[in-house]
């Protein structure tokens, strides 16, 4: 307390030198109103001050003072007040309490600074008055050499410990409620809450991406290596194709990559949303099944009828789901891959299967984890999985919402 009392006291001295213009044109207009001379000097006037507070609360009400009053209460009350997340306009619940602290801090801060102002050189005329060695009038009244001198540096003294202890009240009533009114609102922590959520969703999105992308493309660099390893000396011409279908694939993996940390590195204020952010790139969609198939360097066979009317979201989550499921027939079965994707009726149905032996026992990891959200999310339905025929994934995803 003891610490915080200079500061909070200095904050209630703020909050009197901002309501001092209030008060200089209340007096000159009440100077007026009555045909008298305006006497600025003059002691507060109560009627004046009353009168005035209503118009500081107008103020706090339209003037952009909250940010102001926010860095006094913590950086004088000492107060943790929650910053208030940035909105594009005030609301009138911020402006409504906003007012209430700021006609609070300035009534608060006037009485008590015009008390400082007084109290603090009387006690001092006081503590001299035993030395003055003559009569001396104080507040009209005429106070005589002897024990009479002796008593009033006592009540100087009694009333500045009362003024202390009314600053020290005071400071700790208003950082209590600084937090209350100059914190955010519940609808700016609604709005943040869902800002929040939104970023999110979009930063597990793109982990989902970044997992399927550079999983696939780890995938088919590693066993295009090995098959590049294996018929390097007998057959260069396929080492050839292998080295360039590994090529490929890192290149993508690398454009996937810097997309996606380019998008995570972004400023904490853009709106980060599900549909897309400033600055990104094209997302893969179903018209890039050729190039996804060529840069994975292994033998599949398309059957891909008319997509024009997939919807583009739909596209975009399809193409990642038909990549994971391409990256797992090709990790976990052997032999040639059947890449289906067709329209039928109002569902696109999706279909990766690989017929020859499964090796170990099927994908661990997140990859059939992620097919499964991004399924979830457009009410589609996905098996996938070992049988006895090989690897399989089928998916079915809707095209348009069901009611």
């Amino acid at each position: 307390m003891r610490r915080n009392l200079p500061r909070r006291w200095a904050c209630l001295i703020l909050g009197g030198a901002l309501l001092m213009p209030y008060m200089m044109v209340g007096v000159l207009i009440a100077a007026q109103s009555q045909g008298q001379s305006a006497n600025l000097l003059l002691p507060i006037q109560i009627g004046v001050f009353v009168a005035v507070l209503p118009v500081v609360a107008v103020t706090g009400l339209f003037l952009p003072i909250r940010a102001l009053e926010v860095n006094a209460a913590q950086g004088l009350l000492g107060a943790h007040v929650e910053t208030p997340p940035r909105q594009a306009g005030r609301t009138w619940q911020e402006r409504r309490r906003t007012a209430a602290w700021f006609t609070l801090h300035l009534a608060i801060g006037g009485l008590l600074s015009g008390s400082t102002l007084a109290i603090v050189p009387f006690t001092l005329v006081t503590l001299a008055l035993p030395f003055a060695g003559r009569a001396t009038p104080v507040i009209g009244v005429v106070v005589e050499p002897g024990w009479p001198a002796l008593l009033w540096p006592l009540g100087g003294l009694a009333l500045l410990g009362a003024l202390v202890a009314t600053v020290v009240g005071a400071g700790e009533l208003l950082a209590r409620l600084a937090p209350v009114l100059l914190g955010p609102t519940p609808a700016e922590r609604l709005a943040a809450a869902e800002h929040h959520a939104r970023t999110l969703a979009e930063r597990n999105r793109l982990a989902r991406e970044l997992h399927d992308s550079v999983g696939h493309a780890l995938s088919v660099v590693t066993l295009q290596a090995a098959a590049a390893g294996r018929v390097l000396d007998r057959d260069p011409e396929t080492a050839r194709k292998a080295l360039a279908a590994i090529e490929q694939s890192a290149r993508t993996a690398l454009e996937d990559l810097d997309h996606v940390l380019g998008v995570l590195r972004e400023d904490d204020s853009a709106d980060v949303s599900a549909e897309g952010g400033r600055g990104r790139a094209p997302q893969a969609t179903l018209a890039d099944l050729d190039e996804l198939v060529a840069a994975s360097g292994a033998q599949v066979r398309q059957e891909v009828g008319d997509l024009s009317a997939v919807p583009a979201v739909v596209s975009r989550e399809a193409y990642r789901i038909l990549q994971e499921a391409l990256t797992n027939a090709i990790k976990h079965g052997h032999g040639p891959v059947r890449l289906a994707a067709a329209v039928q009726d109002d569902d696109l149905r999706l279909e990766v299967t690989n017929p020859g032996r499964v090796s170990g026992g099927g994908p661990g990891g997140r990859g059939v984890t992620g097919m499964r959200e991004r399924v979830r999310l457009l009410r589609g339905d996905l098996d996938a999985g070992p049988t006895e025929a090989g690897w399989s994934v089928t998916v079915r995803l809707p095209l348009r919402s069901s009611p």
